[in-house]
């Protein structure tokens, strides 16, 4: 499809995720509203709200499995989504044993301004356990795992506060370019990309809705 702007022709792509702007006018192409001056960006939808209830559920049975119940299991969400996506997993894991499994949270925070630092390492902001950790399961959730240093610095947080008996990782989206040794025991879905690509993670509980896109950011 085709159109002119002013003196300007412009195409839009048959594909919906696809949106262009020129100048500095606002039009519609393929139905979606885009701003001018804006480069190229193509954004897909990986996941809807079906698709994450499917994953998180599928998760929660592999936990159980893995761990052979949840008797010694604790999950700790670091901030901000990976708390909720915690919360949730505790709910399934409660339709399906009958049994409580305690929701931690750690507040892992990036500082990029500090020009002092020597690097981009994240750092323990503050955490809340509603029991102690010693000689537990604790099975971290975030929803993105990308390079792992965010994982690195919540081992550390959690070793800081006890001794459990093995840390387990459940991340809804694996991205890869790992710069650490660190694999995950639950994955809701692996997604290669690009270090030019950026994955959004929205749910409900802040965004409103449930939805996982990815998106080229150049």
């Amino acid at each position: 499809m085709s159109m002119t702007i002013g003196s300007t022709a412009v195409s839009c792509s048959k594909r919906q995720d696809f949106f262009y702007a020129v100048g500095k006018k606002t039009f519609k192409c393929n139905d979606r509203k885009q701003t001018a001056g804006e480069e190229l960006l193509e954004e897909k939808e990986i996941l809807d709200e079906k698709a994450i209830a499917r994953a998180l559920t599928r998760l929660a049975h592999e936990m159980i499995e893995r761990n052979e119940g949840v008797d010694s299991v604790v999950l700790v969400g670091i901030k901000t989504r990976g708390i909720y996506l915690a919360k949730r997993l505790s709910e399934r894991i409660k339709s399906i044993e009958k049994k409580d499994v305690a929701v931690g949270e750690l507040d892992i925070t990036l500082y990029r301004d500090d020009l002092k630092k020597k690097s981009d390492d994240p750092e323990l902001i503050g955490s809340m356990l509603p029991i102690s950790i010693e000689s537990k399961t604790v099975i971290l959730v975030d929803d993105v795992l990308y390079t792992g240093r965010t994982i690195r610095a919540a081992m550390d947080a959690l070793m800081d506060l006890g001794r459990p008996q093995r840390i387990q990782l459940a991340v809804l989206i694996d991205r890869g370019h790992r710069e650490l040794p660190i694999r995950p025991d639950y994955i809701g879905k692996n997604v290669p990309t690009s270090k030019e690509e950026e994955i959004a993670v929205q749910l409900t509980e802040v965004d409103r809705k449930d939805t996982v896109t990815i998106r080229a950011t150049s």
